[in-house]
């Protein structure tokens, strides 16, 4: 499984996408000097000793107009008059913040704090150097990454394609969204968290609707998504015979290749994982949970793979040590990703632990993050510190 090919899109439509190609700075930035506060442009030393007691006057040589090149340079104690952003006068090395500064005539100014050579500017290089390298090959677009191209002018990028992600829900008591569910039924509620993980993590979701527990009806399904889509992704059917028949029809595909049948990860037990010379077939759990934990796990390591990045778990979380407010029970011989609500004490972060079956929704809602107890720990006591992965 390699990186998908790379495709050109305006600036304007590049934050989160994946560079395809290493950007480096056609030129310098700002690419000239810069003043970063209101006040008076300097020659730094004509500043040193200068305070409350013993000010320094220096002679107004006139005033910087924003956006253009002054057409005066600052001599032996002058100063310039410069708003944020405006360009050093030739000879200015230093800006003095208007509030240390009283004009004491139309052609004097009282300094009463002196300024070091580069204080309150900003030099030539000082955001990009032309030739530097700004942004490796695989780095995820920011919004600060998108600003900075665009202040140098960088109007098209070179990004990997999202991966085009099929989304099948199976299962003959899910009934579609728009639909009023009858006794023992439950709307699809993994197609649509799936499709809100797949965006988050860069591909573009495609829903293929519902599928009946039915060998025919999965192998059609999963034939259109191989065809269309580069990673497809199947949901539902949590019975161990339904398991062996979508095992059944993914293997059946020519050159099909089964990776993994079941995972000692709780929850999520039911993954499975095969691989076609046509494209990758995963089935998830179909309890919510179970599902979302599965993507953060496997699936989205894969969608890291397609669009060039470093693969590794859970990549898009960020930690936060925590401690239990109670004991944090697990079973012996499988990793267990237990659901946490954060709770400030005043002194740090409390973790919550919310439990409940991997269908409920409730539990799913209102956590923040989760907590991974290895495989061969026999859970945590109230009051461990805990690194919590929290949720994007």
């Amino acid at each position: 499984m390699g990186t998908l090919p790379a495709e050109s899109v305006l600036l304007s439509e590049a934050a989160g996408r994946t560079l395809a190609a290493a950007l480096t700075a056609p030129g310098d930035l700002p690419g000239f000097a810069r003043g970063t506060m209101d006040g008076f442009a300097v020659r730094a030393r004509d500043t040193f000793g200068a305070s409350e007691t013993s000010p320094t006057y220096l002679e107004l040589a006139g005033e910087v107009a924003m956006g253009v090149a002054s057409d005066f340079s600052l001599a032996a104690g002058q100063c310039a008059r410069i708003g944020t952003g405006g360009m050093l006068p030739v000879g200015a090395d230093a800006v003095v913040m208007v509030e240390h500064t009283r004009s004491v005539s139309a052609t004097t100014v009282e300094v009463s704090r002196p300024s070091a050579p580069g204080t309150h500017t900003m030099g030539p290089q000082d955001d990009a150097a032309a030739g530097e390298l700004l942004l490796p090959v695989g780095q995820r677009l920011r919004p600060q990454d998108v600003g900075l191209l665009a202040a140098l002018g960088v109007g098209r990028v070179d990004v990997v394609r999202k991966p085009r992600v099929g989304i099948l829900s199976t299962g003959d008591e899910v009934v579609a969204l728009e639909a009023n569910p009858g006794p023992g039924q439950v709307r699809d509620v993994n197609r649509y968290t799936l499709a809100a993980q797949v965006r988050d993590a860069g591909g573009e979701p495609v829903p293929l609707g519902l599928v009946p527990d039915d060998e025919e009806a999965i192998r059609g399904a999963a034939t259109d998504s191989l065809g269309r889509c580069d990673l497809t992704l199947l949901s539902g059917g949590s019975s161990v015979g339904v398991r062996d028949l979508t095992a059944r029809v993914f293997l059946s595909f020519p050159g099909a290749e089964l990776l993994v049948h079941g995972v000692a990860v709780a929850p999520g037990k039911p993954f499975l994982w095969v691989r076609t010379p046509y494209g990758h077939l995963l089935g998830l759990p179909g309890q919510v949970t179970s599902c979302m934990v599965t993507f953060h796990l496997f699936v989205e390591p894969v969608l890291e793979r397609m669009l060039g990045r470093p693969a590794r778990s859970f990549c898009r979380f960020y930690r936060r040590n925590a401690r239990l407010t109670r004991n944090l029970p697990s079973v012996h011989g499988r990793e267990e990703y237990a659901r946490v609500q954060f709770v400030a004490d005043g002194e740090g972060w409390l973790a919550e632990p919310l439990f409940g079956a991997s269908g409920l929704l409730k539990t799913l809602r209102r956590a923040d993050g989760l907590v991974r107890v290895p495989v061969n720990v026999e859970g945590f006591e109230a009051g461990a510190m805990v690194e919590v992965l929290v949720f994007p």
